[in-house]
């Protein structure tokens, strides 16, 4: 009985991480022509460190881990 379970539970990680990548490489498929050019390029860049800095610092002063 408890074959199957363990089957199953290990089946669900895998279609979690298929479809977890492919949602990533839909997302960001559109941006691939625009990192062939350095301008772009740099303002992708800028735009993703901004974001991944605006939530660090958000959930730090949500969390109080930091005063700021």
């Amino acid at each position: 009985m408890l074959d199957g379970f363990w089957d199953n539970v290990f089946r669900y990680q895998r279609y979690f991480i298929t479809t977890l990548l492919g949602a990533l490489l839909s997302l960001f498929a559109p941006l691939a022509p625009l990192l062939k050019r350095p301008v772009t390029s740099i303002a992708l860049v800028g735009l993703f460190a901004g974001f991944i800095t605006f939530v660090v610092l958000t959930l730090r002063a949500m969390l109080g881990l930091n005063t700021i």
